[in-house]
């Protein structure tokens, strides 16, 4: 066997190596979706989550941002919908802890800089949400902590590039 057929046969089996760990990565995050959302509904229980969904998106209409002329959507009783706001906490909660299980698992499996990158962001930017939603949503949310929330996911979204640039900026 010459070289560059041996180099060849080595960069072929890397290939397949590397898609059937996405693939697998995929699948257990496809997985976990399912179970995620199943289990946010059934801890709801008795009170349909369903319901209380309908209910938080119809309530939402334009108010004034505290302190300026912008308006923005927000739910008319801001506290009125603690039961969505958990069901929003559990799913960030949850999604942070999918993302530390693919970066374990990228890292153990050496995936590329770029996805190590994105998953790392990911969970930056869910862990970040999870924080926020539990300490601006809950069942004294008013408009200005509603904004306030609002205005933590968009640091945590910066918090998450940042995060990316510096694995990619590492890795280099």
């Amino acid at each position: 066997m010459t070289e560059s057929s041996a180099s060849r046969k080595s960069g072929i089996a890397g290939e397949t190596s590397s898609k059937q760990s996405e693939g697998i990565i995929s699948a257990i995050s496809v997985g976990f979706l399912f179970i995620l959302f199943g289990s946010i509904y059934v801890l709801a229980l008795p009170t349909s989550l369903f319901e209380k969904v309908v209910a938080f998106f119809t309530s939402l209409s334009s108010r004034q941002v505290p302190g300026t002329s912008i308006f923005l959507l927000a739910p008319t009783s801001p506290a009125a919908h603690s039961v969505f706001y958990t069901a929003v906490f559990q799913f960030c909660v949850g999604l942070a802890f999918l993302q530390l299980v693919v970066l374990i698992l990228r890292l153990a499996w050496n995936s590329t800089t770029a996805k190590t990158a994105e998953t790392l962001g990911s969970l930056v930017f869910w862990s970040g949400a999870a924080l926020l939603s539990t300490t601006f949503l809950n069942a004294y949310t008013t408009v200005n902590t509603w904004f306030a929330f609002w205005a933590g996911i968009l640091v945590m979204m910066g918090a998450s590039l940042i995060a990316r640039s510096i694995v990619l900026l590492l890795r280099k």
